[in-house]
């Protein structure tokens, strides 16, 4: 079908160029223009919204652009015409099913853009459009059909999203038996293992932390890390990335909720695994086109170095005085 409206068009593209440019009416802005057939019905009105393909050619009718070619045709309004280029003159002439050739002064498109000129659009020379009106809609019947599309996606993106949502955990379980984690769960649902326990300090809110990370999906596959055997081990294209590192700041939220809690669990020269959910990485979104929508994620952590800051010493505490018995207050009294 696409073939055959393409050649279709060009046909008549072909018997327009034929002709004397004398046979083309002109728009008040000045455009050229020669309607091909005239179908009966209501022509084009100011706000309707129109769907329709068109080819573009040049004055050596070589093909600019084609919505055959493309497979979608264009959809837009009609609204008054600001300038030559726009053919919102020519649109109120045409009905459903009309085609029509338009030649606009290329100089007209490119005034003030001399810098965006291509080769085949030299001063002087003219872009040919060949239009065909697929459709046309009034404003209310486009706005009414754009709703009732945009809730039958959110319908299927919620189902869809339900799906994965219901997914999660049994995935996550799988993977922690599978690799045979014995994992500690907090509060918020993170689940860790301190696999290389230190001695040091721990760090507090505010410190600049130093870490070392490589993080994964529940398939084992690798998207991200700091150290570059394992990011060229996984096949990870990051170029001009310094591997180092990673430097944030500890419980004031610069990372997933994940990180954020689970960093302040361990100490500086630790190691840990940390299994996050996705309500404690990136949610139903997801971080596309890395991370998929609830995706639980796998990060092994080296807390390298701790950079404290001064933090202030908590005041000491000094014991109320208890009252004295009243025997012992009237001994003393006297």
């Amino acid at each position: 079908m696409m073939m055959k409206y393409f050649l279709f068009i060009l046909a008549l593209t072909l018997v327009v160029s034929a002709k004397a440019q004398t046979a083309l009416l002109h728009s008040p802005r000045g455009a050229m223009y020669q309607i091909f057939t005239q179908h009966p019905g209501d022509k084009i009105k100011l706000n309707d919204v129109v769907t329709l393909d068109f080819i573009e050619k040049t004055d050596k009718d070589s093909i600019v652009r084609s919505t055959y070619a493309e497979g979608k045709p264009i959809k837009f309004q009609v609204t008054a015409s600001q300038n030559i280029t726009d053919l919102m003159e020519i649109y109120p002439l045409l009905a459903l099913k009309d085609s029509a050739l338009v030649k606009v002064p290329s100089d007209s498109i490119f005034v003030g853009h001399e810098d965006r000129r291509p080769p085949f659009f030299p001063k002087g020379s003219f872009t040919t459009l060949v239009v065909k009106i697929e459709r046309i809609q009034s404003l209310n019947a486009a706005i009414a059909e754009r709703d009732s599309l945009m809730a039958i996606q959110r319908n299927e993106n919620a189902a869809e999203a339900a799906k994965f949502k219901a997914a999660e955990a049994p995935a996550a379980a799988k993977y922690i038996a599978s690799h045979k984690l014995v994992l500690k769960t907090t509060a918020s649902g993170l689940k860790y293992v301190i696999t290389k326990p230190s001695l040091k300090r721990k760090p507090l809110t505010g410190d600049t932390l130093l870490v070392n990370y490589a993080g994964r999906d529940l398939n084992d596959k690798v998207f991200d890390s700091s150290i570059e055997a394992i990011a060229k081990a996984a096949g990870l294209e990051q170029p001009g990335r310094t591997y180092e590192p990673y430097q944030v700041t500890a419980g004031v939220g610069q990372v997933i909720a994940g990180w954020n809690e689970g960093l302040l669990l361990m100490n500086e020269g630790s190691k840990a695994t940390f299994v996050i959910p996705s309500n404690l990485a990136y949610g139903e979104q997801g971080n596309p086109p890395v991370i998929g929508p609830y995706s639980t994620l796998v990060f092994d952590l080296e807390l390298v170095k701790i950079k404290p800051i001064k933090h202030p010493v908590a005041a000491a505490t000094v014991p109320a005085k208890k009252p004295l018995h009243k025997a012992v207050a009237k001994k003393k009294a006297a």
